[in-house]
């Protein structure tokens, strides 16, 4: 019997359907997904790029492309939360990629070896007026000369640096360190007018023959409540101490101090209370740990140095030398209730770390703009204001109260007042998707253990 013959037509007419070799008609497509980390960074920092070119050994390089999006990370390396190391997919596996640490070597290298940020663009002979020396001020100004034009800050205070100098303690941020990143933003032509406080906007931009005006003045004011007989104590606010530490005239706060609040701020202000020399520093918080608003780490660090923490507790009345606290419990959503149980302490004095205000009065007569309740700006996606011309970003819009939110906005605004000087529209950013854990190939990986 003859050998049947196979046939192997339907599968020489599928071939040419589908195409192979040199007829095929379909191709791989990349795609360009996101890695969580530059996607959790409020100044939008390209982590993944820079940490590969650290990685390769190749510093400067990394330094570089930091440079695009934030000019502090001698800074950022010190007092960012880092919500980039708590979305990296490596902590999925084992734990997060060192990027805090990484950024903090990368901006000290800078500043040993005297690296100078690229040239900026030729000069576009516009002039712009920042008001506000603080982060997201320094930011804008620092990305506005980078395009090309003229840029003075107008800052209130007696040194640059805003909440970065008079609001962050000197052992969390060296002065030093924050200095070198500032002067070398002045080292780029801007201009930085201290102990100028600005009350008309309007004016001081015509006078100053201004082509838009960057507002940033941040939120240094504390927030005051209603404590029955509160001035009967020795009661300081927050942001009040750390600004007097900071200019060398620290109040005397006496061996037990007392700190009202559960933030970043209640925190800082605990840990400066022991470094003046109060024997005991006590936290009273309404809610218990897991809803404290601080980062875990800072509060970890807190407890280490002997800061104590009173929880479920709110202040009801404050005496000379004692106040009076109500013992407080959660409902099911973490909301606190008091219970009509009451505590008597003693103290020395007591800080109110309660939160901060943006002090936006001098606006107040400015035609367009539209505040929100608690003072700050409202925005369009441009970041500029109701007034043409007028951007605002940082502590004065609502957002994220944080450093490097901050110096994101000041980076998006100067990319929107560069389009608008030039008449242009600065286009919308692309949305790539983020690529999570679950959806990588796990054979890449290899056993490292963290280097910090």
């Amino acid at each position: 019997m003859a050998a049947r013959q196979a046939d192997f037509t339907p599968i020489i007419d599928l071939l040419y359907a589908k195409g192979t070799g040199p007829i095929r008609a379909q191709r791989p497509i990349y795609a360009d997904l996101l890695p969580p980390c530059n996607n959790a960074c409020p100044a939008g920092e390209n982590v993944q790029a820079w940490l590969g070119l650290a990685q390769a050994g190749k510093y400067h390089e990394a330094w570089n492309v930091i440079l695009q999006d934030n000019p502090f990370p001698a800074v950022h390396g010190r007092v960012c939360y880092h919500s980039c190391e708590m979305r990296c997919n490596r902590g999925e596996l084992d734990t997060a990629v060192s990027i805090h640490a990484v950024e903090r070597f990368l901006g000290d290298l800078a500043a040993e070896q005297g690296w100078l940020p690229p040239e900026a663009a030729a000069p576009s002979g516009k002039r712009i007026l920042v008001v506000g020396g603080g982060p997201s001020g320094l930011s804008a100004a620092y990305h506005l000369a980078r395009h090309g034009h003229a840029v003075e800050i107008r800052d209130a205070s007696p040194l640059p640096g805003g909440m970065l100098h008079f609001g962050i303690p000197a052992y969390r941020l060296p002065r030093d360190d924050l200095m070198k990143e500032v002067r070398r933003i002045e080292a780029m032509g801007v201009k930085i007018t201290l102990n100028h406080k600005v009350e008309d906007v309007l004016t001081e931009q015509t006078d100053g023959r201004f082509d838009a005006v960057f507002i940033a003045v941040g939120a240094q004011i504390g927030k005051r409540v209603d404590i029955p007989a509160r001035d009967a104590g020795h009661v300081i606010d927050a942001v009040t101490l750390l600004h007097h530490v900071q200019t060398g005239d620290p109040p005397r706060l006496g061996r037990r101090v007392i700190i009202y609040g559960g933030g970043n701020t209640a925190i800082d202000a605990a840990r400066t209370a022991r470094r003046l020399g109060a024997e005991e520093a006590l936290i009273v918080y309404r809610r218990d740990r897991a809803h404290m608003p601080a980062q875990a780490f800072e509060a970890d660090e807190a407890l280490s140095e002997g800061i104590k923490i009173k929880w479920l507790s709110t202040i009801k009345e404050i005496g000379a030398g004692e106040l009076t606290v109500e013992v407080m419990e959660l409902d099911e959503n973490g909301k606190p209730h008091p219970t009509g149980k009451f505590e008597t302490l003693s103290d020395d004095s007591i800080i109110l770390a309660l939160g901060q205000e943006t002090d936006s009065g001098f606006l107040r007569g400015v035609s367009g703009i539209v505040f929100k309740p608690d003072g700050t700006v409202i925005v369009d996606a441009s970041m500029m204001t109701g007034r043409a011309g007028i951007f605002a970003g940082g502590d004065m819009v609502p957002s994220d109260r944080t450093v490097t939110t901050a110096v994101g906005h000041g980076k998006k605004a100067a990319r929107h007042i560069d389009a608008w000087l030039r008449g242009h529209t600065q286009p919308a950013a692309v949305k790539h998707p983020v690529v999570e854990f679950a959806q990588l190939n796990l054979p890449i990986y290899a056993d490292a253990p963290r280097s910090v």
